[in-house]
């Protein structure tokens, strides 16, 4: 009986593979014989159950012994049902010269070629199908080709639509731009692109050049369909535009409802900005008299303002308008009341009120008729004169070395409420967070929050303390080579990795969202990011690698004509290798030799990391501001912090007093500590008590958000919160007890991290 069973179980197995087999079978293109459903690669695969036919588009679209002699609606996309059983018994008749199976139903164009295959044989020799006019196929001897560029050299940079390194140099899978010169795409990537955007709306991604870039497509077998773009067909795709913005969105909104609050023909009707209608204010909270009254949100204001096509009424002069005429070139907008945390930020006379900003008369000819650009340049210099003549200027000087806070806290009002938590390794930043950053939901412009994950335990860790390991570690890495100010390095398994990229992403994300700057950039690669490596003239100082540095020095220091011409001999393959060989022929060719010996090593041999990099600093418009107010920046990413003191660290966290006796009794404490740690009388440093109370080791350009702050509590030790940026002091006996619970507490705390080694890749 068992036996019986079992005979019985494996016929109905065997009956049931015959009958998959069989609607394998039915649903296998008719003529490629495959199954595979791949739109993007063959076309819409369609069945008709009613003629027992399944097709892909492509196969049929490309074959070439039938034509399209229906409509649209007839048949198969216009092709007759009878015309396709003729094709299909004229392929089965021809042999792949690929996959030697019969039905090879294309084939290549070319008078004296007899090549016929099916088409996804032909995609995978790379065979090129040309989707207009006769739709000709071209095998891989005769398909055509994309001239190479003249005096083409191996360079790479990023497809514009993936963001993945391409190499200049035309193939099957690799298109260049015909419009854009160093434009290059991967094929797949513009394929995808083409199904998605339709012919409507295909255009190049760089100069939205149409004609010329679809007819070289097409040319080159990028299937562009006839149809509108995938989101224009989207259902309700544009519906939230239907709907009115109504939020007031003003730093501090005064009514009591909430800012969602919106009563009609009162003073809390909410008024949308007039440019992007994407921003909000009730009437009461901006001071607008009337709904007739124009208002524009703080973002298309700097916009507009910077532009230079700005207009601001005129406005009665003040008695003191020529004292503050030049100030009024230079603060182009009210900063937020958000303090530096500084000593120098005591000194409030020095940022005028907003009301006072463009009160005074200016002249026809004054610097706001100039581009922003050229405003602040030109005025950099009498600024500096009128100070040396009048020290009660100085704080003028002052107020436009510290400008770039308020530009870093105009790029934060790109952040969003929207929140994205980090789940950060402090033993690994470097992977963790680029782990972080790469996910598909990670954007730059949500507010982040930290979650440290050592082990099995997950604590929740300050934004600013992951920010300062993250740019302490890039200090160190690999990317950047020098020891005091740093270029970049040519490391190519960090350019295959898109490393660069993600280093100048870091950078940007650190100082539009209240971290520290690097400090770590030399002149020269801050001026080519700036002004362009064309316009950088590199130094000696700039180059760490100790031959190239004995080669230069060697064309350097040849005191005739014969020294040179030997020095230029003995580094021959050298001067060959890096193109910058040449013919000497007086002594002062040595300058010429050696200026471009340092662009080839300090500028040309990392042309392509230099680009990477740049891309990532464009994130939340940091290199343009950078460019903009290069002096601003300068100060920020090529210099070290001030050092702290006890004036500073002391102006910088707030005192929340208990009792009057007893937090007297502590400041006091607390003030002497600082004094004995800043003469160098404990083996803490101000640095480490800051670090202890913030995660920071030096004041972020736009200062800590929420600001630092003090209280004491009686403890036997000190509690620093870097989350919040508060610092809990021991109300003790005596000085000598505060000093050392402080002493312990903070070594204790800052020792484990110190003794702990980061990861140091790339």
């Amino acid at each position: 009986m068992l036996q019986i069973k079992q005979d019985l179980i494996s016929k109905e197995l065997i009956s049931m593979n015959e009958n998959n087999l069989c609607q394998l079978q039915n649903f296998a293109c008719v003529l490629c014989k495959r199954t595979d459903d791949h739109p993007e690669k063959y076309g819409e695969k369609k069945t008709y159950h009613d003629y027992n036919l399944t097709v892909h588009y492509y196969c049929l679209l490309m074959s070439s012994g039938i034509w399209q002699r229906g409509e649209e609606k007839d048949g198969v996309y216009g092709f007759l049902i009878e015309d396709i059983r003729k094709e299909v018994n004229r392929a089965s008749k021809l042999k792949c010269c690929i996959c030697k199976k019969n039905g090879a139903s294309i084939g290549c164009v070319s008078s004296k070629c007899k090549r016929s295959y099916h088409f996804p044989c032909g995609v995978q020799k790379e065979c090129i199908f040309q989707f207009t006019e006769n739709f000709g196929s071209f095998c891989w001897d005769h398909r055509p080709v994309q001239n190479t560029p003249s005096g083409h050299c191996t360079v790479s940079s990023q497809c514009t639509i993936c963001l993945e390194y391409v190499e200049h140099f035309p193939t099957y899978s690799i298109l260049g731009s015909p419009c854009c010169k160093n434009a290059w795409f991967h094929r797949d990537c513009l394929q995808v692109q083409a199904l998605s955007a339709g012919k409507f709306f295909f255009k190049c991604p760089l100069c939205n050049n149409n004609d010329k870039f679809q007819s070289e497509m097409l040319r080159m077998g990028i299937h562009i369909p006839e149809k509108d773009a995938s989101w224009e067909l989207e259902e309700n795709a544009y519906q939230e535009l239907l709907q009115h913005y109504q939020r007031c969105d003003v730093r501090r909104c005064r009514c009591k409802e909430g800012r969602e609050y919106n009563e009609p023909d009162s003073k809390w009707e909410i008024k949308r900005c007039q440019y992007c209608g994407s921003s909000g204010t009730h009437l009461a909270c901006s001071s607008i008299r009337t709904w007739r009254q124009n208002w524009e949100c703080f973002e298309c204001r700097s916009i507009i303002y910077n532009s230079g096509n700005f207009q601001r009424p005129k406005k009665r002069s003040l008695p003191n308008s020529e004292n503050i005429g030049i100030t009024n070139c230079l603060l182009e907008q009210p900063s937020p009341k958000f303090s530096r945390q500084s000593p120098r930020t005591q000194n409030k006379d020095s940022l005028r009120s907003p009301k006072i900003l463009h009160q005074g008369s200016l002249a026809p000819n004054s610097c706001l008729d100039k581009p922003p650009c050229s405003r602040r340049l030109t005025l950099i210099s009498p600024l500096i004169n009128v100070a040396a003549k009048n020290p009660s200027t100085k704080r003028q000087v002052t107020t436009l070395k510290r400008d770039v806070s308020n530009i870093l806290r105009e790029l934060g009002y790109q952040i969003r409420q929207k929140t994205r938590k980090l789940s950060i390794n402090k033993d690994n930043i470097w992977d963790s967070t680029i782990k972080g950053f790469r996910r598909r939901n990670f954007n730059p412009s949500d507010t982040i929050e930290v979650l440290f994950c050592n082990g099995n335990e997950n604590i929740n860790g300050s934004k600013h303390e992951f920010l300062s390991l993250l740019m302490g570690h890039l200090e160190s890495s690999s990317l950047f080579e020098g020891s005091m100010s740093k270029n970049l390095s040519f490391n190519s398994e960090a350019l295959k990795e898109n490393l660069y990229y993600e280093a100048g992403r870091m950078i940007a994300i650190s100082l539009v969202h209240g971290g520290p700057p690097p400090f770590l950039f030399s002149k020269t690669l801050f001026n080519c990011l700036v002004y362009g490596p064309e316009n950088t003239e590199p130094t000696l100082e700039d180059v760490e690698d100790n031959n190239v540095i004995e080669i230069i020095t060697k064309i350097k220091s040849s005191k005739n004509l014969t020294h040179l011409k030997s020095a230029v001999r003995d580094c021959f393959e050298y001067l060959s290798q890096i193109g910058c060989l040449r013919l000497v022929t007086m002594l002062s060719d040595k300058d010429m030799l050696v200026k471009d010996i340092l662009m080839s090593h300090v500028i040309k041999r990392v042309k392509a990391p230099l680009d990477s990099f740049q891309e990532g600093l464009k994130t939340l418009d940091v290199l343009e501001k950078m460019q903009k107010y290069p002096e601003a920046f300068y100060s920020i990413l090529c210099h070290k912090p001030e050092r702290l003191t006890t004036k500073i660290l002391s102006d910088l966290f707030t005192m929340h007093m208990l009792s009057e006796a007893q937090d007297t009794r502590a400041m006091g404490f607390w003030m002497s500590y600082l004094q004995d740690v800043e003469s160098g009388e404990s083996v803490i440093t101000l640095e480490d008590i800051l670090v202890f109370a913030t995660g920071c080791r030096s004041i972020p350009p736009v200062g800590f958000q929420p600001t630092p702050s003090i209280k004491f509590l009686p403890a036997d030790y000190p509690v620093g919160s870097k989350c919040f940026n508060s610092l809990t002091l021991p109300i003790t006996n005596t000085y000598e007890e505060f000093q050392e619970n402080m002493d312990f507490a903070i070594r204790n705390a800052l020792g484990l991290a110190k003794e702990k080694k980061y990861y140091t890749g790339y």
